[in-house]
């Protein structure tokens, strides 16, 4: 049983009695209430002040006993009332049929009207034959890619702690439990529509379409291309979003491994933290989800699956769109935008402020020559923002066995007609990414019980695009044990 504390009169500021929910607002059809199950010996892993900050949370609050109870599902506060929602999706490109909330158990909106949710809380309706929970690993994984792609300046959730328990839970091999509070404006997936639209309830439907767009898209109300098709223009806008943060996930490097419909924000953000990676040497068609054997989530089909998905929402949507061409061509805006945000992200990481004629050549022959030669994805990138700055390339071209190919494109790339600006590519070019060797350092460390490596980490990570002197390695090749690393649907 889920225990209720009473904070003293003096916590009042960070632990505020009030912790609504729109999705409650919305009726049983969306959600069960129900309690986390709680977990013996609770122990910080880590947590982040600074997203406390960003939810209107006291961040003294949150090294507190009481705070390390409540997030890890034994206590709750005065007023929160904690639910599990449903949803359905595709799973692989095949309809899944009833999903939902299996270990994530919602427990309100924050005092700036974030949802705060806890992961790996134990087993809800929508478990599925699941236990409900998380393990140590995987949970610092989300931790602290959650926080890495927020300092790159991606739309993501966010992570406010990960704690951890010596209960055992079973994955391959018997591993300890942990829970990860995490956030976001909101959590509303692609499949949270596709679940009533299966069902035929078009009135819950409608219910969830209103309440999103009138929170998150008032403008699709009134929107001049879409007269009278709100919901059109809500697909239009959610296709729009996706595809920006396409831009970013495919620009960085980023491979999400899990794009399934339950795991795409109705907000564009980055969901569902499981076996990602940041690339290491540029492989376009790397999978790094070791579950995947089609090959389905490749780097470079992240795009067309988003589409893929997004023709999924439509079709949800379409009962209140009315006109089939209508939710066509309101996807339609995606096969502009990505491409054109995609572009600007490259144009971005080379130092040009504006386009110019050639650019899209030069960059789809650099691209070709990083991924012939299988060069490290970042350290390229953040050698070429120092080469600029320097005039020194010689780092640069000893990553690339075709030096003539290399110097060829050099000398197109420093005679564009605006000359690339250095300070503006250390901004886009990050030094510190969440390789995948990293994070398995942070968590053989913690499994013996020192979160030092999560704490560097965390630092490292929440600015990026900063030197850090003396923490250099952390920013050097990955070691050859690294390529055998193995992430898979379970983490």
């Amino acid at each position: 049983m889920t225990d209720t504390v009473t904070p003293p009169a003096s916590a009042e500021a960070a632990t505020p009695t009030a912790w609504p929910s729109r999705l409650a607002d919305l009726g049983p059809a969306f959600f069960t209430h129900l309690q986390p199950t709680p977990l013996p010996q609770a122990h910080w892993v880590a947590h982040s002040p600074a997203v406390a900050r960003s939810l209107g949370l006291d961040p003294d609050w949150l090294a507190s006993e009481e705070a390390l109870q409540v997030l890890i599902g034994n206590a709750l506060l005065p007023g929160m009332k904690p639910l599990a929602s449903v949803y359905s999706g595709h799973q692989f490109g095949v309809w899944a049929g009833q999903l939902g909330d299996g270990r994530a158990i919602l427990l309100g909106e924050t005092p700036a009207g974030h949802e705060l949710q806890l992961k790996g809380s134990g087993r809800t309706p929508y478990s599925r034959g699941g236990d409900g929970r998380a393990v140590l690993r995987s949970s610092i994984r989300e931790f602290l890619c959650s926080e890495a792609m927020h300092g790159l300046g991606i739309p993501t959730s966010r992570a406010l702690s990960v704690i951890g328990s010596p209960a055992p839970v079973r994955r391959e091999t018997i591993e300890t439990a942990a829970v990860v509070a995490r956030s976001a404006p909101s959590f509303i997936r692609f499949g949270h529509f596709e679940h009533f639209a299966a069902r035929n309830d078009l009135v819950s439907l409608r219910q969830l379409a209103d309440q999103v767009m009138d929170q998150h898209f008032p403008a699709c109300r009134t929107h001049p291309r879409w007269p009278g098709q709100p919901y059109a223009a809500l697909l239009e806008a959610v296709s729009e979003r996706t595809a920006h943060l396409l831009a970013q996930w495919q620009a960085v490097g980023f491979c999400h491994g899990v794009m399934n419909t339950d795991n795409m924000s109705i907000l564009g953000l980055t969901l569902d933290y499981g076996p990602f990676q940041f690339l290491d040497g540029f492989d376009p068609g790397h999978v790094c989800n070791h579950s995947d054997t089609q090959g389905r989530y490749a780097h470079n089909k992240q795009p067309n699956i988003a589409y893929w998905n997004l023709f999924c929402l439509a079709q949800a949507l379409l009962p209140l769109i009315g006109e089939e061409d209508t939710a066509v061509a309101a996807l339609e805006s995606y096969k502009t935008v990505y491409p054109a945000a995609f572009e600007a992200c490259l144009r971005a990481k080379l130092g040009w402020h504006q386009g110019a004629q050639g650019d899209t050549e030069l960059i789809e022959t650099l691209l070709q020559m990083l991924a012939r030669h299988r060069v490290d994805y970042t350290i390229f990138w953040r050698r070429l923002s120092h080469a600029v700055a320097s005039g020194d390339f010689e780092p640069v071209r000893d990553l690339i066995l075709d030096r003539a190919a290399f110097d060829d494109w050099r000398q197109r790339y420093l005679a564009r007609a605006q000359a690339p600006d250095a300070a503006l590519m250390l901004r886009s070019n990050p030094k510190f990414v969440l390789r995948n060797h990293l994070g398995e350092q942070a968590i053989r460390k913690a499994q013996n019980q020192d979160f030092s490596e999560v704490q560097t980490l965390l630092k490292l990570l929440e600015r990026p695009f900063e030197e850090h002197p003396g923490f250099e390695a952390y920013a050097d090749f990955p070691p050859d044990w690294a390529s055998s690393i193995e992430i898979s649907c379970s983490s």
